[in-house]
């Protein structure tokens, strides 16, 4: 089914930069057995280019590896060791979309997502949230996406047993976005 512009309120046709300050790009992953960390990214940067045909949007992504903050120290930096994310090898991780679909009331937005110098296709469900003037004369929009990749799927295989069996570290990571961006003008 084709995604009609009419279908979401609001909408404007633009190039976005996404606004770091109300950005959230986080994760979750289990921990233990027993509970799970969450974590974020604090450096990012981002284009949304909304299209005049909405399946013709696309979002480009680039986090910094080195900006990982799960509120521990000790942990973070074990997260960019060559153990994780080998950060100072890969600096970066990347999402560029290909495709973006109608899924009932949301959407589908596909990519191709780097981490770790592996590129995987994924497929993150997405929200348009709105669009609005700012105060200050602007124009912002707002999205929610989330989806699910496997690690592993991306070359960090590290496997750290517990005793009485289980993994300390979870191979599913939950991808958490909350997006808000900034017409250029």
């Amino acid at each position: 089914m084709a995604i009609q512009s009419s279908s979401i309120p609001g909408y404007i046709v633009g190039t976005w930069k996404l606004d770091p300050v109300h950005t959230d790009i986080s994760f979750t992953v289990r921990h233990m057995m027993v509970s799970k960390v969450r974590g974020k990214f604090t450096q990012f940067e981002g284009t949304i280019i909304t299209a005049e045909n909405p399946e013709d949007s696309s979002v480009e992504v680039s986090v910094q590896m080195n900006s990982i903050d799960t509120a521990t120290p000790d942990r973070d930096n074990h997260l960019r060791s060559q153990d994780f994310f080998e950060a100072e090898k890969f600096p970066t991780m990347t999402f560029k979309s290909t495709v973006l679909r109608q899924a009932g009331s949301d959407f589908e937005l596909d990519g191709d997502l780097t981490i770790h110098g592996v590129t995987k296709p994924i497929t993150l469900h997405f929200e348009v949230n709105g669009f609005t003037k700012d105060p200050y004369g602007g124009t912002r929009a707002g999205f929610s996406a989330s989806g699910e990749i496997n690690r592993k799927d991306f070359g960090i295989t590290i496997s750290m047993p517990m005793d009485g069996g289980g993994v300390v570290v979870g191979d599913k990571v939950a991808i958490h976005l909350e997006v808000e961006a900034i017409l250029e003008t």
